[in-house]
């Protein structure tokens, strides 16, 4: 495994989506506990959860109690393992999300997911999306009061802008440490954030990373994936996956490029922890940038 800064911390270059363990299509406990130790035993130091990664109404927090159960049976050390979970999001059960970024919500949110997580303090916390009823500063400013009480190490923001990340870095200073937006070989939307990120030293983490090579979690089985392009075509070279090689593309756009690819099998992490391993020319990557944007 090969590792990238976050902060103060040092994790893995790949981390795991726990999404798909505790939504729609979940597998068993079972596997998905497999699936965990998999990216442990990998080499993966980087989990990616939220209160929200659930299915059913009333099951808030179904997927940090899922790794937390994970992370204590592991049966080895797991204390350079960061956790990172998100609140402002929920689910009603009926396969939509909303979005709740108020302060009182926020605080409460990482109080009740540091309790499931077991832990003393949250490693990072992310705020999972801007609420366009609140004021961004002040659900960023709860971030802001959760790290002074101690009850996260290090924040966190997803699904922002670029003018969301100046501002929130201005009220955050360094205890802002990560970008967490959409990015893939089908969605570029946020190359201008990345490159921000890039320029402010934050952490970038890619959620879907995979799109347009491998459907989403949230996808239905019959969901568009593309085939016969630049990725599959260079992974047929290096006896790869296409999957691995656009890891390994998302690795080469930026130092500060940590994607979190969702699993749901051992194999899946596992393969996706082996795209760290792969070197791409650089007439590879230009190849793999000018393949883009690919339907997804």
């Amino acid at each position: 495994m090969q590792y990238r800064t976050m902060g103060n911390t040092t994790v893995s270059a790949v981390g795991l989506g726990a999404m798909p363990l505790s939504i729609e299509h979940r597998p068993d406990e079972p596997q998905a506990i497999a699936t965990i130790h998999a990216a442990l035993d990998a080499g993966v130091t980087l989990i990616d959860t939220a209160d929200s990664y659930h299915w059913h109404a009333g099951e808030a927090g179904h997927n940090e109690l899922l790794v937390a159960r994970a992370l204590a049976r592991y049966g080895r050390d797991t204390s350079h393992v960061l956790v990172a979970t998100k609140g402002g999001r929920g689910r009603p059960g009926d396969g939509s999300w909303t979005v709740t970024a108020s302060p009182a919500h926020l605080k409460n949110a990482a109080e009740a997911s540091r309790q499931r997580l077991g832990v003393e303090a949250i490693g990072l916390y992310q705020l999972h999306k801007p609420d366009p009823a609140v004021p961004w500063a002040e659900s960023v400013g709860a971030l802001r009061e959760l790290l002074d009480a101690g009850t996260i190490r290090a924040a966190g923001i997803s699904n922002v802008t670029t003018g969301q990340i100046r501002q929130a870095h201005a009220i955050l200073g360094n205890d802002l440490v990560s970008v967490q937006n959409q990015y893939s070989p089908a969605v570029r939307d946020s190359e201008p954030e990345l490159r921000l990120s890039a320029q402010l030293g934050l952490a970038f983490l890619p959620w879907s990373p995979l799109g347009g090579i491998s459907r989403s979690s949230l996808d239905g089985p019959s969901g568009p994936t593309s085939a016969s392009t630049a990725f599959h075509r260079i992974a047929a070279e290096h006896g790869a996956s296409p999957q691995q090689i656009a890891l390994a593309w998302l690795l080469t756009r930026s130092p500060t490029v940590i994607p979190v690819p969702g699993a749901s099998r051992p194999a899946s992490i596992q393969g996706s922890a082996g795209a760290v391993e792969l070197e791409l020319s650089e007439e590879e990557q230009a190849q793999l940038a000018d393949a883009l944007p690919l339907s997804g």
